[in-house]
């Protein structure tokens, strides 16, 4: 019994110890398993950062080198300008080659049937000669109505064709009626530019400078020009870039320790360099294009001031603060190398020019011979005084005006034709933009007024465009538009044109045009209290916004009786930057400062008893923001002088919010003005918030 015993005790030690060892080696195999997962997973982490890393260094550098590229660009002005083609006056001669009568398929006539067609369908019917026959019979008889079908649809085809080509008959002759008259006053300029006559000369000029493919699109072309005919000298005041064009930053750094992107800031001595040079550049490329434009030898001496419309440092007021000057006669410009020239030295030694040592700070130079010191007529583009000439747009036929805009689009390189008088869909000008990507075709509608347009007429263009499948609407009037148009038009594929921009783009591609007397500004219908005019008010102060966070804001005010806005013009904001008597306005701000508003609380409304600040999202800058990073925020009230007076806290954003009242200055029984905190958020935005002030957006 002994050695039975122990041979089963043996047995079941020995299988303990080989299932210990199975257990052991699936253990270590499981460990094996795990540490091999355990490596690859952290190999395809570390692949994961490195990509990551990867990415974001190569978006530093992507973005250090388009800041790179817009420095050179504006480094290189002068040197691209010179190699840019030369305006000519024929280039503003339009072709009388039309595009081609198209009736597409009305062009092809209608097939007639044939017998036998109809004779293939009774083949194979049984023969008989009665049943024969009466085969013979039906198939004459569909023949013939088929015969009858078909010439009834030749005919109706031959009267649309016909029509189409009455339509395009009279387009044409509008065209080229059009084309002959422009062309014929282009004849006409040239023998006025020839006899050396004043206005020729100055319209000739600006439009050479406004034609000229030497300038980029994102540098002003505003100019005010006179002639002196006797001394053949053009004198003209030239909007120059503002301080911003130079890129704050240098470079950018992706730092991995923080996920962050670095900026360095380019030094303040090299930004301002810089913008010497550029302003340098921008004076002498007007001077060589305005020598390279005169076919006609009509300049001796070409005077340019350079100026940007700012706040005067010294009064705090808006002003025309002339930054370089410079008098070039032609026979000194014309011994210039200027691809090669150093664009300061040239201007300041080689010209005898001024060039502000500070422009930065706005510091002024004084300015040479002015446009309005020449005597005559001076013309101004980009601020247009219209002729008195020119066609009164209220006063014109309808018909006439919707042609005129139709030809402001042709001018502008896009096709375009004025719809029927009736069963237009509300679409008054049909243009198709040839241009890749952002072109397309584009329905116009053409409003007439002399008030305000309602956001009515907007919204209505946004159904149309919707409705015709359109990739853009342009709204077009000889009015203006309120803050609701505006607002409702922000992100949609809408255009709007007010009547002082419609005036502007019609003088710039050489149309003609004005509003009512010649004011630039639409009249109202009957007779109105007279409105003081916009002044710069003599005791105001500055209302300076700051907050933390790097979320990007719209500051505005309202001028409200209670909690209704006095009206759409007395909400200030990016697109109405005053109100209608000049009491509240948008200006630059200055550091610590991320907004500012101006406001002349003694010259506000009778009426008014608050002023509204309020804050939203800009959708533009960062669409999907809400203000939770919107903290630490104050405002500073400053005297007209800088001088801080005070701060008043504001209330934090809340995550989800998109608009907030940041608080309102009311107006008390004694005539003071106190601050009372706001608070109140909306999660819809702007819009949400100026339906509840009363502002119509949509």
């Amino acid at each position: 019994m002994s050695r039975q015993s122990s041979g089963m005790i043996g047995d079941w030690a020995e299988a303990q110890r080989r299932q210990q060892r199975t257990q052991l080696i699936q253990q270590r195999e499981a460990e094996r398993r795990r540490r091999a997962w355990d490596r690859e997973v952290a190999r395809g982490e570390r692949e994961q950062q490195a990509a990551y890393r990867l990415r974001r260094e190569a978006e530093a550098r992507q973005r250090t080198e388009a800041i790179e590229a817009e420095v050179e660009a504006l480094q290189n002005l002068l040197v691209r300008g010179c190699r840019a083609a030369t305006f000519r006056m024929s280039s503003l001669v339009r072709s009388e080659e039309l595009e081609p009568f198209r009736p597409g398929s009305l062009a092809d006539p209608v097939a007639m049937p044939r017998i036998e067609q109809f004779q293939q369908q009774s083949s194979s019917m049984a023969a008989g000669s009665y049943r024969r026959a009466q085969a013979e019979h039906e198939e004459h008889a569909q023949y013939t109505r088929a015969c009858q079908k078909a010439r009834a649809a030749e005919t109706r085809r031959l009267q649309q064709l016909a029509e189409q080509r009455q339509q395009y008959d009279r387009w044409a002759a509008e065209q080229l009626a059009a084309i002959r008259a422009h062309n014929q006053g282009l004849g006409e300029l040239t023998e006025r530019l020839r006899a050396g006559e004043a206005e020729a000369v100055v319209e000739y000029f600006s439009a050479a400078l406004y034609a000229s493919a030497a300038w980029p699109q994102e540098l002003p072309r505003q100019v005010t020009a006179a002639y002196d005919q006797a001394a053949r000298h053009l004198v003209l005041d030239w909007e120059l870039p503002r301080y911003e064009v130079v890129p704050e930053t240098k470079s950018v750094r992706y730092l991995p320790g923080t996920d962050q992107d670095r900026e360095s800031p380019r030094p303040a001595a090299q930004r301002r360099a810089l913008y010497r040079d550029l302003l340098a550049q921008c004076l002498l490329l007007v001077v060589r294009e305005l020598y390279a434009a005169d076919e006609f030898e009509a300049l001796d001496l070409v005077v340019v001031n350079g100026f940007v419309d700012d706040h005067d440092p010294a009064t705090g007021r808006e002003a025309r603060i002339v930054l370089a000057t410079v008098a070039a006669a032609r026979s000194a410009f014309g011994e210039l190398r200027l691809e090669q020239v150093s664009a300061v030295d040239c201007l300041v030694s080689g010209l005898g020019g001024q060039l502000s040592a500070r422009p930065d700070q706005l510091a002024a130079v004084r300015a040479g011979r002015r446009p309005d010191e020449v005597g005559g007529g001076v013309v101004s583009h980009g601020g247009h005084e219209p002729d008195a000439d020119e066609p009164d747009l209220f006063a014109m036929d309808p018909i006439d005006f919707e042609n005129l805009v139709a030809e402001l689009f042709r001018a502008m390189g896009m096709e375009a034709v004025t719809t029927q008088r009736s069963g237009d869909g509300g679409v008054d000008v049909e243009a198709l933009d040839p241009a890749p990507i952002r072109g397309g075709r584009i329905v116009v509608q053409v409003k007439r007024y002399r008030n305000t347009v309602p956001p009515t007429a907007v919204r209505d263009l946004y159904g149309t465009v919707q409705d015709k499948g359109a990739n853009k609407g342009v709204l077009v009037t000889t009015a203006s538009f309120g803050p609701g148009s505006y607002t409702f038009a922000n992100g949609k594929p809408l255009e709007l044109v007010p009547g002082a921009d419609l005036v502007g783009l019609l003088h710039q591609y050489g149309l003609r045009g004005r509003l009512g007397g010649g004011s630039g500004v639409a009249a109202p219908e009957t007779p109105a209290p007279r409105t003081p005019q916009p002044a710069e008010p003599a005791d105001h102060n500055v209302l300076g916004m700051s907050w933390s966070g790097s979320v990007s804001l719209d500051v505005c005010a309202l001028v409200c009786a209670g909690g209704r806005v006095l009206s759409e013009e007395h909400f200030v904001f990016y697109n109405n930057p005053r109100t209608p008597d000049g009491s509240v306005r948008t200006r630059a701000h200055a550091a610590p400062d991320k907004a500012a508003v101006e406001v002349s609380f003694d010259a506000l409304p009778e009426h008014a008893d608050r002023l509204v600040l309020v804050a939203a999202i800009d959708p533009e800058a960062d669409p999907h923001a809400d203000l939770a990073g919107f903290t630490e925020a104050f405002i500073r009230l400053l005297s007209a002088d800088g001088e801080e007076l005070g701060r008043l806290e504001v209330s934090d954003g809340r995550p989800g919010e998109t608009a907030l009242v940041l608080g309102s200055f009311r107006r008390r029984s004694n005539g003071d003005w106190d601050f009372v905190i706001g608070g109140k958020g909306y999660r819809g935005g702007l819009e949400d918030l100026l339906r509840e002030y009363g502002v119509e957006v949509a």
